[in-house]
């Protein structure tokens, strides 16, 4: 991919600001790093609590990645390829959450799949199931904000695919769940993997809708961005530890997502 740079001299004004800009990201990084007790950082980081958040942070991000997967691929497909009424509003529905207060996500799903809820107290008369402050809470509060990243990547991949590819393997005898399987997802495979990485790595990071929805507590619902919460008013050192533990995963994903999002530079 080429881009266009300028060859001339800059505006100094338009320099200076995007150095401010720079600073605005750079400025914090620095911060935590200068405060991070990089000597003691082993033994923090195996303490009980935190493996505790680690784990269950773990799993329930991996779940909400798996659940995206499953819902989001086919969601991407029918906003892409079918067109019915009322498109763009399950597209601007399906995208509400990146731009909704999380906690106010939360309370929407508790007030959906709580025990009193819309769906939830029925699930619990029927069921005794019961979502709110439970591990499969945090796993809906994870799948609840991560879903739309997966469904706009492969969204606009579909978008982007040439769609004779699909039609030709039609006229020679495919039906469409085998060009789906074999042509469509091939195709569209960094782009599903890119969806599924940053779906996996917003669940990881989420904590409005997790604390609103299932509760913060240890061993059973604490995450890692809870636990930094936490610890943040009690042992700064720990909190400190946590927060460099997810802000080099971020810094990770990000950087080996470059190319799905601005091409290579």
């Amino acid at each position: 991919m080429t881009t266009r740079r300028t060859q001339s001299r800059p505006p100094a004004a338009l320099v200076g600001l995007a150095a401010v800009g720079a600073l605005l990201f750079a400025l914090p990084l620095a911060g935590l790093l200068g405060r991070t007790p990089w000597t003691d950082l082993p033994d923090l980081l195996t303490e009980p609590a935190v493996l505790d958040a680690l784990r269950l942070s773990l799993i329930t991000s991996l779940l909400a990645a798996l659940l995206s997967l499953v819902l989001g691929v086919p969601l991407a497909w029918v906003l892409a390829r079918v067109d019915f009424p009322g498109r763009s509003a399950v597209r601007a529905l399906v995208t509400l959450p990146m731009v909704l207060p999380p906690v106010v996500g939360g309370a929407a799903l508790l007030f959906a799949f709580g025990r009193q809820g819309l769906l939830g107290e029925t699930l619990y008369e029927k069921t005794g199931f019961l979502l709110p402050y439970s591990m499969w809470g945090v796993v809906m509060a994870n799948t609840f904000v991560a879903l739309p990243f997966l469904v706009i990547t492969v969204e606009g991949a579909l978008d982007n695919l040439d769609p004779r590819v699909e039609q030709a393997a039609a006229t020679l005898g495919a039906g469409r769940w085998a060009v789906f399987r074999y042509v469509t997802l091939p195709m569209i495979g960094p782009s599903l993997a890119a969806g599924l990485v940053l779906a996996w790595a917003r669940a990881l990071g989420e904590f409005g809708a997790t604390i609103t929805f299932a509760g913060n507590t240890q061993g059973r619902t604490q995450t890692l961005p809870l636990s930094v919460f936490v610890t943040l008013q009690s042992d700064r050192d720990t909190a400190v530890a946590l927060s460099l533990v997810l802000v080099a995963i971020s810094f990770t994903v990000l950087v080996v997502l470059r190319d799905r999002w601005w091409g290579r530079r």
